[in-house]
């Protein structure tokens, strides 16, 4: 993940994606809700720091970030970096999320 503002990347880390039978949607999201202790309806797991990016359930949150493990669609970061992602992001912000294309403009964007 990479976070940019004003065409400046202010902060990057690894991340957990979907996989084949749950992807990672591509496009153009705003952040609609931000919660700051979540649980998962779904799942019933925790999901601190929550951007949610849709109503389907997709969304930027804490999560274990090791090699091999994948997201039912979210995107997972280390609790450390959500936190401060959190802090700085606001309902409204542009997501974007690509396979890896690099986009610098404009006020925080994920990619």
């Amino acid at each position: 993940i990479s976070v940019f503002r004003g065409g400046y990347e202010i902060g990057a880390a690894a991340v957990l994606l979907g996989t084949q039978d749950h992807p990672t949607p591509l496009g153009t999201f705003p952040i609609l809700q931000k919660k700051r202790h979540n649980i998962s309806s779904i799942y019933n797991v925790r999901m601190p720091y929550t951007m949610r990016l849709t109503w389907a359930g997709i969304a930027i949150h804490a999560s274990e970030v090791e090699n091999g493990y994948a997201s039912h669609g979210c995107i997972g970061t280390p609790e450390g970096f959500a936190a401060k992602l959190f802090a700085i992001v606001q309902k409204g912000d542009k997501v974007i999320i690509t396979r890896g294309k690099r986009i610098g403009v404009g006020d925080p964007i994920v990619s």
